[in-house]
């Protein structure tokens, strides 16, 4: 069975874009026909300026949330990266093996570090960025080898860090004998595409300060209407879907279409004004969101179970991650630890 990894960073509130565009497949596809990982990545929440009780906070909700949707830890594995040892431990190692200058061609990297300049500029602390947010691919791509996943499911903006995972893999395999899975990135076949409200041309995403355009997913249905109602449309009054031409109403239409089961286009030709278009999404973002929001609710309530959940999904994590990073601590002339060390030489087989 293919192994998959898949991680959120609790860097802000899940929103709409997180459900309908990877979380609702992990849920419904993915913990079904392969051998599932979902990790709260509250390690790379750290490569920014950041509150910590916020990141506590987000780290504890997103994990709620990720149950809320539906994963089952009898079907999944889910926990927290900060709580498994081996993703920081396996980060140093491909640190030795990655060179400056991949990590600075990371078209992320530049975005993220332009933007970061930015923030500290507005709070006067000098425009700096963190030496965490140059490196942060490779403990991207440690999340991923530790585990020997084949496939992780990634959009067009994540592919570049799966190819530095693969890099790194090749790189590490031949220079110190095959140790490492090489994976590959693949496109969720049904993953929806969900942009913000307001800016039609920008994704929905989670660590933006315009809350206007993002429906969270723990929003009341009282402002999901008013916000979806307050989207942004475009020019004209016929209701088409033309992405290009049109992306207000087409984002509309791929909200409405997601959240029913329907095709754009065919959508498309049930309306005759955007306002009945704004209504009906409206009500089926609110549906779709009902029976998450109530187990949410019901998790909150017994936070203890999430809490049991997630020490068991760490524990089965560091037992599928430890063999593999204590093979790359060998391969690369580290030497084992004590107990290691007695454990092989009572007759462990040791793979190098």
């Amino acid at each position: 069975m293919t192994r998959v990894f898949s991680g959120v960073k609790p860097t802000g509130h899940l929103t709409l874009g997180n459900y309908l565009g990877a979380m609702r497949r992990w849920a419904a596809v993915d913990q079904h026909e392969a051998d599932a990982l979902f990790c709260v990545v509250d390690l790379h929440a750290l490569t920014v300026d950041h509150d910590p009780a916020r990141v506590r906070r987000l780290s504890r909700q997103s994990a709620t949330l990720l149950l809320a949707a539906g994963l089952d830890p009898e079907l999944c594995t889910v926990f927290v990266q900060s709580h498994v040892d081996e993703h920081a431990r396996l980060s140093y190692v491909l640190e030795c093996v990655a060179t400056d200058g991949e990590m600075r061609r990371m078209i992320q990297y530049k975005e993220k570090a332009a933007r970061e300049r930015q923030r500290q500029r507005q709070r006067q602390r000098g425009g700096s960025v963190r030496l965490s947010l140059l490196t942060y691919p490779v403990l991207m791509a440690a999340d991923i080898l530790a585990y020997g996943a084949g496939e992780v499911p990634v959009g067009d903006d994540q592919r570049q860090h799966v190819e530095l995972a693969r890099d790194l893999a090749v790189r590490f395999n031949q220079r110190y004998g095959h140790t490492f899975v090489v994976p590959r990135a693949t496109r969720p076949e049904v993953a929806a595409r969900v942009m913000n409200l307001q800016d039609p041309a920008s994704k929905m995403g989670k660590s933006d300060d315009v809350g206007p355009g993002i429906v969270y997913l723990l929003d009341e249905p009282d402002v999901v209407r008013k916000k979806v109602m307050r989207a942004v449309t475009d020019s004209g009054r016929e209701v088409v879907y033309d992405r290009e031409t049109r992306p207000g109403l087409a984002n509309l239409l791929e909200i409405l279409a997601a959240c029913t089961g329907g095709e754009p286009e065919a959508l498309s030709g049930a309306y005759t004004s955007y306002g009945a278009l704004k209504k009906d999404t409206a009500e089926a973002v609110v549906e779709v969101l009902r029976p998450l929001q109530a187990r949410h609710k019901e998790l909150c309530a017994d936070p203890g179970h999430v809490e049991g959940v997630l020490r068991a999904g760490a524990e089965r994590a560091r037992g599928m991650a430890r063999p593999t990073v204590d093979a790359a601590y060998r391969a690369i002339g580290l030497l084992p630890a004590v107990a290691e060390a007695e454990t092989a030489g009572a007759g462990a087989v040791v793979t190098v």
